[in-house]
């Protein structure tokens, strides 16, 4: 059985373009839109779970973005959002 995972995605502008990320996984994606690059990064992501569930390291890979496993399933991190405002 199949499971969702809710990962962050920070969207910003770079020149004409958008960068997608997220941060949980480390991987990235861009596009000409917002919506583009959102789908982009999404595909990025499931192409990287699939391959690292089919080469045997996808229990490592979770673990290291913070989730943990019981029992076969994903239980997601105690992740709170802030705003941090610093002067520079």
């Amino acid at each position: 059985m199949k499971q969702q995972l809710l990962l962050t995605t920070k969207i910003w502008k770079s020149g004409k373009r958008y960068v997608a990320y997220n941060p949980e996984l480390e991987v990235a994606s861009q596009g000409k839109t917002k919506a583009q690059a959102e789908l982009r990064l999404k595909e990025a992501v499931v192409l990287f779970l699939e391959t690292a569930k089919k080469v045997g390291t996808l229990p490592e890979v979770l673990r290291d973005a913070g989730f943990v496993l019981k029992n076969k399933r994903v239980q997601w991190p105690n992740v709170s959002f802030a705003t941090l405002e610093v002067s520079v």
